[in-house]
């Protein structure tokens, strides 16, 4: 049925995927799917990178394929079962291309639960739901 899963994770709080990482592993065990991990950097603005650190950026591209990696290493699917991605970008965005360019079958994904200024903002899980070329599963977190 699924043959390729996207799993989203935000750098920012990467434990917050757990129930969506546990999901993908059991469709990966029962399909026999490849899990992806995509992890999107947000893209500092320039007036702002002038006040970080040289390499700021790539030094925080480093880390999220660092904590990527480890959490390929806990789902315990084997090595080429599982591949990591981490970029620089918006969000949204990063992860329509991303899941369009590898044919990817389903997005699974955790969500907050919408709070008041979901509705005047938007969610990323939202735009991904609405603009997704496959199959979404959003899944609550506390």
């Amino acid at each position: 049925m699924f043959k390729t899963i996207l799993v989203p994770i935000d750098p920012a709080e990467p434990a917050f995927s757990k129930d969506a990482l546990d999901k993908a592993r059991q469709f990966s065990r029962d399909y026999d799917a490849k899990v992806l991990l995509l992890a999107v950097c947000p893209e500092v603005q320039s007036f702002v990178t002038s006040q970080l650190p040289e390499g700021f950026q790539e030094h925080e591209l480093e880390e999220t394929r660092t904590m990527l990696n480890g959490l390929r290493d806990k789902l315990d699917l084997g090595g080429s079962v599982v591949q990591v991605e981490a970029r620089i970008g918006a969000v949204d965005a990063e992860v329509l291309e991303f899941a369009a360019r590898h044919a990817v079958d389903l997005i699974v994904m955790t969500s907050h639960k919408p709070g008041f200024s979901t509705y005047f903002v938007g969610s990323h899980a939202a735009h991904i739901v609405r603009h997704a070329p496959c199959s979404v599963m959003v899944l609550r977190g506390d």
